[in-house]
């Protein structure tokens, strides 16, 4: 576009992206794209999909809106190539780094939408004012960028079933995106491990071993409650401190993450000044890894269970921006023998992964995600895809976008422009891009239900599902058996 003082390369990998998007959508695809464009031109804040259909860029009534959320297809195995063979954002090094979060979409007054579940909402006050509310729980995988920053690249969004487990789901999403990024070019050999950054809800050392094959480096926050334990000592170490003989160890002495007499000296350490945190020290510890057993998520295992060796890293600040008592942070990297530059590195990637709780945010009151009353899960899903195809766009058209800023807002630089600040000018961009939705046929609306006449087909009520309860040990599982 000569006569735009913008890069033509956003506008042409924007209008790719939106060829390939619409290709996606099999089934109401006009009707479901013309959805997106609307929650991207729409003035303010999404609140209601029906809303959407009174912006000019939805040529189609509100009865086209409800069919294509009930009745639409995405072909989303299709849609996750497209979204893993965009530009990836890159870390400092050159590597890519994942983050997956969980965030939920709460539905604590739909008695008609199936398989909701109770997830975990925390409180503001403390741990004892957290709640467990009816919902449906998504996992969210997105590239991070480097620096300080809201944005981030969405990647891929599962929904958790009552009969899930956490992290078998997880692993069988992460496995199929970093297939897709390789075989969309976006990895190739000799390139640094993707590096997926995980929080304390996950069981980081479980993760390495589901996801061993993949050149993955998966890096964990850890409990501080934690007993872990070092490498295994050799028979000559072993020979040496206990002379009389006797079976060797299979695990090392233990590392007590709340007594610092077990821990040793650091394999590594480094002290660096940050603006935000003060001074940031950091500790690790070669080859330590869990004492696993045959309980919990190792029941069914068979064979010797494993010794899943990595790095802990301890960190310590001065202070937290919000203003609270900076506590220790406990890391956990499946790589091993990290120097201290490599230490700074793991534990500045975690910090990135905070990065995505401003996504979630955009999401929610911005984009409208969780706004919508829909019945079943499926329509969900699709409206979660609707959201994610209408961010990436804003991320391709970042480089486009005009600082429209009110007159109370400061002024930003455009390099450092936030999502939504790029969203309020999409309406400006969206001439420029190609629209593969078609015009709509003229029709004239059904008549609908007599005037007066009730709905005599209630809805069919759905109790909240509980996760599916797995035994912690083989006497309860041999006792579970018929």
């Amino acid at each position: 576009m000569p006569h735009l003082d913008v890069p033509g390369g956003a506008f042409a990998e924007a209008s790719r992206f939106r060829d390939h998007f619409f290709d996606c959508l099999t089934a109401r695809g006009d009707e479901l794209f013309e959805l997106a464009d609307a929650l991207l031109c729409v003035d303010g804040p999404v609140t209601s999909p029906v809303d959407l259909t009174l912006v000019a860029e939805h040529r189609r009534g509100h009865g086209a809106m409800y069919e294509a959320l009930n009745r639409g297809n995405v072909d989303v195995p299709r849609l996750r190539q497209v979204l893993a063979g965009l530009p990836m954002p890159r870390a400092a090094d050159g590597r890519l780094v994942l983050a997956v979060d969980v965030s939920n979409w709460l539905r604590l007054d739909a008695p008609t939408s199936a398989e909701r579940l109770f997830c975990h909402v925390y409180g503001r006050s403390g741990r004892s004012s957290d709640q467990f509310i009816p919902g449906w729980p998504y996992f969210f995988v997105a590239a991070l960028e480097s620096g300080r920053t809201s944005w981030c690249q969405l990647l891929d969004a599962v929904r958790l079933g009552p009969e899930d487990d956490v992290a078998e789901v997880t692993a069988t999403q992460l496995r199929r995106v970093v297939t897709d990024l390789i075989e969309m070019g976006r990895w190739h050999v000799g390139d640094r491990d993707i590096l997926i950054v995980f929080d304390a809800g996950y069981d980081a050392p479980r993760m390495a071993y589901l996801l061993d094959g993949l050149p993955v480096e998966v890096l964990g926050r850890m409990r501080s409650d934690r007993v872990m334990r070092r490498p295994t000592p050799s028979l000559k170490e072993y020979a040496l401190s206990y002379p009389q003989g006797g079976r060797p160890p299979k695990h090392g002495k233990e590392f007590r993450f709340a007594k610092p007499e077990t821990w040793g000296d650091p394999d590594a350490a480094t002290t660096q000044v940050t603006d935000r945190y003060g001074t940031a020290r950091a500790m690790a510890w070669n080859r330590i890894h869990p004492r696993l057993t045959t309980r919990s998520a190792w029941i069914d295992h068979t064979g010797e269970l494993p010794i899943i060796e990595g790095t802990l890293i301890r960190l310590e600040v001065d202070r937290l921006p919000g203003g609270g008592d900076p506590l220790p942070l406990w890391l956990w990297s499946s790589a091993t023998g990290l120097n201290s530059e490599a230490v700074d590195v793991r534990w500045q990637a975690f910090l990135r992964r905070f990065d995505i709780e401003h996504l979630f945010r955009l999401m929610k009151q911005t984009l409208g995600w969780t706004r919508p009353k829909l019945r079943t899960p499926e329509a969900g899903e699709r409206w979660t895809w609707l959201i994610i195809a209408a961010h990436t766009q804003i991320r391709l058209l970042r480089e486009a976008a005009v600082d429209l800023r009110r007159p109370w807002e400061k002024p930003v630089e455009l390099g450092r422009l936030t999502p939504a600040r790029v969203r309020r000018g999409f309406r400006n961009l969206r001439p420029h891009l190609h629209c593969p939705a078609r015009a709509p046929n003229p029709s004239t609306p059904v008549p609908g239900r007599p005037l007066g006449l009730k709905n005599q087909r209630s809805a069919t009520r759905y109790d909240v599902g509980k996760t599916v309860k797995r035994p912690e040990s083989i006497i309860e599982r041999n006792r579970l058996k018929p």
